[in-house]
C-alpha cells in the first residue's frame, strides 16, 4: 500500500495545483527522522534528517575528516590513522543515534572501503565494535544514489550529475525524474596525488580518463550538477574571486568561463591564504589543486550549458530511496513552507487563504512564480517571535540562507524581499541591500507588491479558513478593486487602510474599496 493516499477530486480542487499537504499523513511522517552515515574516502559523516518528509531539515550533521583513502593506490590498504579515526567517529555516531532514539542507521561506504584489501576487515570491526552494519556500494550504485540526491532538491531536473569523492568520481544522467546511464572512475583527488609524472602526467591521465567517460556516456550538453566537498570548496573560491554576495553553495551557478578563471586564480594565489579567506578546512584545501584540474577538463570535454553546485548527494539520495514516487514528485519548497506554517504560524492554514487573496495581482504568472507566491504566503507569519524592529530583516535572512531545496539564488532573494515587505514598507538601508542585485528590477517590484499585499491581507487574519475578501486588478487602467465582506468592516481600521494605500501606491493604482453582504465575488 502506498505511503500517501490518493487525494479526492474535492481535495485537489481545494488545494489547486500544489496538492494537499503531505507532512500530516502518518505514512509520510514515518520518514521524518532518518539517520544516514556516509563512510567516504576522505570524510565520515552522520546526517539526521527531520521535518517534512519531502524537504527535510538537517536535525543533526557532523563530519570527521579521516582520509581513509590516503595512500590506497600504493599500499592497497586503508590509511591506518584514518581507519582509527573513522572507527572512533562511528562509535560516536552510533551512540548519538541511540541517544536520539533513532531507528537503525543506514550506513554506506564508497570507493576507499570497496577498493581496499582490508575493507571487509574494517566493516567487520565496525560491526563488532558498534553494531553498525556498513553496506559497501559499487561505483554505479554510488552514482545512482548521488543523482537521486540531486533529484531530492530539483524535482524534474535533467542533465549530468558529477559526484567527486576522495578516491573516485562518478557520472550519472538524470531525466524525467529518473537516473539513466552512469559510470565510475578513479579520478578522486586522493588517488590523483599518487599519479606519476608530476602535474603534466596527472593532467594527461585526467584527460585520458575523461575522454573514456565521454565515450561511455555520450554527449551531455545540458546542466552539469556538481556533488561533493571538493567541488563545493572550488565554488567557495569562485565566490571569493567574483565577490559574489550570497554565500549559499546550493544552487550556486558557474559558467565554463568561471571555471577557467578560477583555475587561474587558484594557480596564481597562495592556497593557505585562500583556505583561510574562503573558510575551507586544511584537509579539503589540500585536494583543491587536484580537483580543479579534473573540473577544468570535465567542462572542456562535455561542454555543459551551465553548472550548478548541489549540496545534496549520496546521503540525500538514501532518503530519496525510501520515498514513494508520488512523494518524490512533490515540490520541496512548498512542502517545507507548509511544514513551517504548521509548526510556527499563529494561525496555521491562513497561508492558503492569503494565497487565494493575493493571486489576482499576478495574472498569467507561470508555475515557477506561483510556487514562490505560495511559499511566501505560507511563510508570511512564521517569524512573528522575532523582535518587531528586526522582523523584516529576520524574514529576509531566513529565506535567503535557509537550507531549502528547489530554489535558485534569485528566487531566494525574491522570496526574501516579499517577506521583508510583509513587515516593512521600505527596504532601503537594510543590511542585505547588497543582495538585491541578484534579482532584476521587475522581479524586485513584483516581490514588493506581493509583500505589501500580504501585509494588508494579514490585517484580515482571524481564522485559518473562510473568505477574507477579494482583489481584482486592472493593470491597464491602473485600478485595484478591493471587496471585503461586511463582517470584516471592524477589521478595516486605520492600520489596514494605511497598508492598502501603500499597496496601491506601489502598484501606481487607484484603489476602489467596497463591502459586500453576500461575500466577495470570484476574483477575475
Amino acid at each position: 500500500m502506498d505511503m500517501i493516499q490518493d487525494a479526492s477530486d474535492a481535495s485537489i480542487a481545494e488545494w489547486g495545483p500544489f496538492g494537499r499537504p503531505i507532512f500530516d499523513d502518518p505514512g509520510a511522517r514515518a520518514l521524518s527522522r532518518v539517520g544516514v552515515v556516509d563512510v567516504g574516502s576522505n570524510s565520515v559523516r552522520l546526517v539526521v534528517f527531520d521535518g517534512a518528509a519531502r524537504s527535510p531539515a538537517y536535525f543533526y550533521n557532523e563530519k570527521i575528516m579521516c582520509a581513509l583513502g590516503a595512500g590506497l593506490s600504493e599500499s592497497g590498504r586503508l590509511n591506518p590513522e584514518g581507519r582509527k579515526r573513522a572507527l572512533s567517529a562511528l562509535r560516536r555516531f552510533q551512540q548519538l543515534a541511540e541517544g536520539m532514539g533513532l531507528p537503525p542507521l543506514s550506513a554506506v561506504a564508497t570507493a576507499a572501503v570497496r577498493d581496499a584489501e582490508d575493507g571487509p576487515e574494517f566493516c567487520e570491526e565496525v560491526l563488532r565494535e558498534t553494531g553498525l552494519r556498513i553496506h559497501v556500494i559499487d561505483g554505479r550504485e554510488e552514482a545512482r544514489l548521488s543523482a537521486q540526491g540531486v533529484l531530492l532538491g530539483w524535482p524534474g531536473a535533467y542533465g549530468l550529475v558529477c559526484d567527486i569523492g576522495g578516491s573516485s568520481m562518478e557520472l550519472a544522467e538524470i531525466q524525467d525524474n529518473t537516473v539513466g546511464q552512469r559510470v565510475t572512475s578513479s579520478l578522486g583527488p586522493l588517488k590523483l596525488r599518487d599519479v606519476k609524472g608530476g602535474r603534466k602526467g596527472r593532467k594527461q591521465h585526467i584527460k585520458d580518463v575523461i575522454e573514456q567517460l565521454k565515450s561511455e556516456m555520450g554527449p551531455q550538453r545540458d546542466r552539469l550538477f556538481l556533488v561533493g566537498g571538493s567541488w563545493r570548496a572550488i565554488a567557495r573560491v569562485d565566490m571569493h574571486r567574483r565577490g559574489y554576495p550570497l554565500k549559499v553553495l546550493h544552487e550556486y551557478r558557474m559558467t565554463a568561463a568561471d571555471v577557467r578563471a578560477t583555475a587561474r586564480f587558484i594557480a596564481e594565489n597562495d592556497m593557505d591564504e585562500l583556505r583561510s579567506t574562503c573558510g575551507i578546512s586544511s584537509s579539503r584545501a589540500s585536494l583543491v589543486p587536484y580537483a580543479i584540474d579534473v573540473l577544468t577538463r570535465l567542462v572542456k570535454t562535455f561542454k555543459p550549458k551551465d553548472i550548478a553546485v548541489s549540496s545534496y548527494g549520496i546521503r540525500e539520495g538514501l532518503l530519496y530511496e525510501q520515498m514513494p514516487q508520488r512523494l518524490r514528485e512533490r515540490d520541496p519548497l512548498v512542502e517545507a513552507s507548509r511544514f513551517a506554517e504548521m509548526k510556527d504560524a499563529r494561525i496555521p492554514g491562513f497561508g492558503k487563504t492569503l494565497y487565494d487573496f493575493v493571486s489576482p495581482l499576478f495574472p498569467g504568472a507561470r508555475h515557477s512564480k506561483r510556487r514562490l507566491i505560495k511559499a511566501a504566503c505560507l511563510l508570511h507569519d512564521v517569524s512573528w517571535r522575532a523582535h518587531p524592529d528586526y522582523r523584516a530583516e529576520v524574514c529576509f535572512d531566513n529565506a535567503t540562507r535557509a537550507n531549502l531545496g528547489g530554489l535558485k539564488h534569485s528566487e531566494r532573494v525574491f522570496l526574501g524581499l516579499a517577506l521583508l515587505h510583509r513587515y516593512s514598507n521600505k527596504r532601503q538601508g537594510s543590511a542585505f541591500a547588497h543582495l538585491y542585485g541578484l534579482l532584476d528590477e521587475k522581479s524586485q517590484h513584483e516581490a514588493e507588491v506581493l509583500g505589501k499585499a500580504m501585509r494588508f491581507g494579514a490585517m484580515l487574519m482571524v481564522t485559518g479558513k473562510g473568505e477574507i475578501g477579494a482583489l481584482r486588478w486592472q493593470p491597464r487602467k491602473r485600478v485595484l478593486h478591493v471587496e471585503l465582506p461586511v463582517a470584516a468592516r471592524a477589521l478595516y481600521g486605520e492600520v489596514a487602510e494605511s497598508r492598502l494605500q501603500s499597496l496601491g501606491k506601489t502598484l501606481d493604482a487607484e484603489v476602489h474599496l467596497t463591502f459586500s453582504k453576500a461575500g466577495p465575488a470570484p476574483a477575475a
